[in-house]
């Protein structure tokens, strides 16, 4: 043993002697040189090629990195033995990762890409504006040099639609107002925000189950659709129109597709909204994946007619002054009327500023949709009317599921029957329905009846109201003829009297 360490010391200073040489006759300009030549004739007969992503690009953070984090987060919690665990700020769910100096396999397209979590001490800094981490982190990517046109044309962006994905399905949604108007806040946001936790999907929306699946599927061909929007030169947007009394589910809607889509929604107050220029500022700092709401569109604002301005336009044609009066009106309206005008709304939707963003979607809400002017109305801006109608004999079963369990065999046949035949002419929203069986949830069988009698109340009623207003119609049309024939019984009497005082004139 003793001769085992004599002979290992004497290796180590004949290796000692040997180095102080080589540094003595080689200075480092050719050490590094002679490394430099050695890596590339490693790197050429090599078949594989390295492509390294650091944390940190300068002083930024660098996106691609927190993609491939994101990424590979999905593959690490199926086959990582050791992984790390974390939880972003606003988000539901923990991101499994891979721990430092970890390798995964990937494969894209048939292709195996080899992936190296790399976590180095990073030298100490003398000084700094922003000071960096003390560990230096980043992913090495290794692919085989005969694919490399493959992954790079396509793997990456890949990577990055994938992350987005991920990170949208993983955040909480947000519901954003614009309560200051269109000024911007300290931070240069002008909307304010709060989770959104409405729990409304579409499987508990009551409304025709046909009309459902034809809406559901026209959500999915919208977020589906970039390549067929960009193929076609459209702007990635959609409307929808809502309109029906209240009560019937408008703003439940509008919460189910924001979960089915997993889009943020902007619920933008009109009233707040003082010129155009805001509403554009406003549209500018919305992000793509989002509902952009206007509930009440007929409320919000006072949207003149253009038939009265066109007629006040025709008249200051006439005079100069008034044609000078208007024109200033025009060119000041937004600051001195301090509102925003039909012409801004309808840019706002469908005009050139509308096209800032992709994958929006507007939606209008209303309860008069006559109310509306038809330009709002057209294709374009409002792609898909859906009229949200009383509560029907499909809807009633849903909120019977949704309130009491109860399936379509659970209650009898002969008070389904009943149910049915008296459900339309009701004429209830799901609202007034859906408060009657939340007050009598502990009493399922009473909560049916009472119900079964709510609906053929408001039934006799309406039969009765339509009989009075029948009646009330045809008392109005038979007065409106006698007057009608009172009026020219006086003009042909009128009209006799003048011709023989005309006769007796001639006469004379």
């Amino acid at each position: 043993m003793k001769e085992f360490w004599t002979s290992l010391a004497s290796l180590m200073g004949v290796w000692a002697f040997c180095q102080s040489i080589i540094h003595t006759v080689f200075p480092p300009e050719l050490r590094f040189a002679s490394v430099k030549i050695f890596q590339r004739i490693f790197h050429w007969a090599s078949s594989y090629c390295y492509y390294d992503i650091t944390e940190i690009d300068g002083v930024n953070t660098n996106e691609l990195y927190n993609a491939v984090q994101l990424y590979l987060s999905s593959s690490a919690s199926i086959t990582g033995n050791r992984l790390s665990l974390t939880r972003g700020l606003n988000s539901s769910a923990i991101t499994f990762g891979l721990t430092n100096n970890d390798r995964l396999i990937d494969t894209y397209n048939g292709v195996q890409v080899i992936w190296e979590h790399v976590v180095t001490q990073r030298q100490s800094q003398s000084f700094s504006w922003r000071p960096l981490p003390e560990e230096k982190r980043g992913f090495t990517l290794r692919i085989n040099k005969k694919n490399k046109a493959v992954i790079l044309d396509s793997y990456l962006n890949f990577i990055m639609e994938r992350a987005n994905e991920i990170r949208r399905l993983n955040q909480d949604r947000l519901l954003y107002t614009n309560s200051r108007g269109g000024s911007l806040d300290a931070r240069g946001h002008p909307w304010e925000s709060v989770p959104f936790k409405h729990p409304s999907t579409f499987d508990t929306l009551a409304m025709d189950p046909s009309k459902k699946v034809q809406i559901m599927s026209d959500l999915k061909d919208f977020a589906d659709g970039q390549e067929f929007y960009r193929r076609t030169g459209r702007a990635w947007k959609r409307g929808y129109l809502l309109y029906g009394p209240p009560g019937t589910g408008k703003s439940s809607m509008i919460a189910a597709m924001a979960n089915h889509l997993g889009y943020d929604i902007y619920d933008l107050e009109l009233t707040e909204v003082h010129t155009n220029s805001e509403l554009r500022k406003l549209l500018m700092k919305t992000s793509s994946k989002s509902i952009i709401v206007i509930e009440d569109i007929d409320c919000s604002i006072n949207l003149t007619n253009r038939k009265k301005s066109n007629n006040s336009t025709s008249s200051a044609v006439r005079s100069p002054e008034g044609l000078l009066t208007t024109e200033m009106r025009g060119a000041a309206g937004e600051e001195s009327v301090n509102s925003i005008t039909l012409s801004g709304l309808l840019n706002f939707t469908d005009g050139l500023w509308s096209c800032c963003g992709s994958e929006r979607i507007f939606v209008f809400t209303t309860n008069h949709i006559e109310k509306l002017d038809p330009a709002l109305l057209r294709s374009g801006r409002m792609d898909m009317h859906i009229f949200m109608s009383y509560c029907s004999f499909d809807s009633l079963k849903i909120l019977f599921k949704n309130y009491l369990e109860y399936d379509e065999g659970d209650i009898d046949e002969d008070l389904m029957e009943q149910l049915k035949q008296v459900i339309d002419k009701a004429e209830m929203t799901p609202a007034d329905i859906s408060e009657l069986l939340i007050k009598n949830r502990r009493d399922k069988e009473r909560a049916v009846w009472e119900l079964l009698e709510a609906l053929r109340t408001r039934a006799e009623k309406k039969e009765k109201g339509n009989v009075i207003n029948e009646e009330e119609q045809e008392k109005r049309a038979l007065e409106t003829n006698g007057f009608e024939d009172d009026e020219m019984f006086k003009k042909f009497g009128k009209q006799e009297q003048r011709e023989e005082e005309f006769s007796d004139e001639k006469i004379i």
